[in-house]
C-alpha cells in the first residue's frame, strides 16, 4: 500500500504494470485533498519517455524499488491526456476513473494536492494555493532558504524499423557467342606432266585409243557445336551493419535563478 511515508522512495522508482513489464519512471505524485494520502501518479511513456500519463495508486502495492498498478503497460500508455500542472479538475479526474474501470464515487475527492519532492503545493477546492504552501522551489518559514534548479536533459537512443526489402531472383537469358575455329577441305587439282623414260611404261599401258573416266571424292571438315551445363560461381544474399553518424535536435528547458537586491558575492 502506498502512503505519504514513502513518498520519498517512490519519486524517480519504476512503475511495474499488471503483466510484470515496465511501465517507465515515476515523475509526480498527487494527494487526495481530503485524506492527503496519495491518488495518482504520473509515469513518462512513449518513445524516450516523452509522454506523461496518469495512474490511479489505490491498488497500487510498493515493493522495493518497484511500484505495481493494477493495469496492463498499453492500458496506462494509452490514458486520456491530461496535463501535469499540479491540479486536477474535476471534470479531468472522473475521466481518468471512468478510463480505468473505477468508482468515480457520489463526492469530489479534490486531488490537486502534487508532490514534486517530499512535500508539495497544496491547492484547495477553488484551484488556489493555500496559505501553507511548501515545496523544494519556495522558501519559507517551513523550508530551507535555498531553491532547486532543475532542466530536461534529452536521452537519445536508436531503434530498428524496416526501410526496404532486396529479393535475390535467377533468371534466364539468352545471348549470341562468337567463336573462331579452324576447318580443312578437300580440292581438286588438275595436273599435268610430259612423258618421260619414267612413266612411259604406265602411260602406254593401256590401249593406245580409248574412252575413260576416273573419280576423285573430296572432303571437308564442318564445325560442330555442342552445349553442356556447368556451374561458375555461386551468388549469396547477405546483410552487413554500416555505422554513420546522425545528428538530432531537440529543445530542452533549463531553469536559471536570478537576483534582486543587494549580492556581495556567489560561492559554490
Amino acid at each position: 500500500m502506498l502512503d505519504r511515508n514513502s513518498l520519498d522512495t517512490v519519486m524517480g522508482s519504476d512503475l511495474y504494470g499488471s503483466d510484470g513489464s515496465k511501465i517507465g519512471k515515476i515523475g509526480q505524485v498527487y494527494l487526495d485533498d481530503t485524506t492527503d494520502q496519495p491518488a495518482w501518479v504520473t509515469v513518462n511513456t512513449g518513445l524516450f519517455g516523452t509522454n506523461e500519463s496518469f495512474v490511479p495508486v489505490a491498488d497500487a502495492n510498493f515493493s522495493g524499488d518497484r511500484l505495481t498498478v493494477p493495469f496492463s503497460k498499453d492500458k496506462v500508455k494509452d490514458a486520456p491526456n491530461v496535463a501535469s500542472d499540479g491540479h486536477i479538475s474535476r471534470e479531468e479526474e472522473q475521466t481518468l476513473y471512468q478510463y480505468y474501470g473505477m468508482d468515480y464515487g457520489t463526492g469530489y475527492t479534490d486531488t490537486t494536492t502534487t508532490t514534486t519532492g517530499t512535500t508539495g503545493v497544496d491547492y484547495d477546492r477553488d484551484g488556489d494555493v493555500d496559505a501553507h504552501t511548501v515545496g523544494h522551489d519556495t522558501s519559507g518559514p517551513t523550508t530551507d532558504n535555498a531553491m532547486t534548479l532543475s532542466e530536461e536533459q534529452v536521452r537519445v537512443g536508436t531503434r530498428a524499423q524496416e526501410t526496404g526489402r532486396v529479393r535475390l531472383r535467377k533468371y534466364v537469358v539468352t545471348e549470341n557467342v562468337t567463336e573462331t575455329v579452324p576447318v580443312t577441305k578437300e580440292r581438286a587439282v588438275l595436273e599435268r606432266e610430259p612423258i618421260t623414260d619414267a612413266n612411259v611404261d604406265r602411260a602406254t599401258s593401256g590401249p593406245a585409243i580409248s574412252e575413260e573416266e576416273h573419280e576423285v571424292v573430296l572432303s571437308e571438315e564442318v564445325p560442330v557445336v555442342e552445349k553442356d551445363v556447368r556451374p561458375v560461381e555461386r551468388v549469396r544474399l547477405d546483410t552487413e551493419q554500416v555505422t554513420e553518424q546522425v545528428t538530432v535536435n531537440e529543445q530542452v528547458r533549463k531553469e536559471r535563478v536570478e537576483t534582486e537586491g543587494d549580492v556581495d558575492d556567489v560561492r559554490r
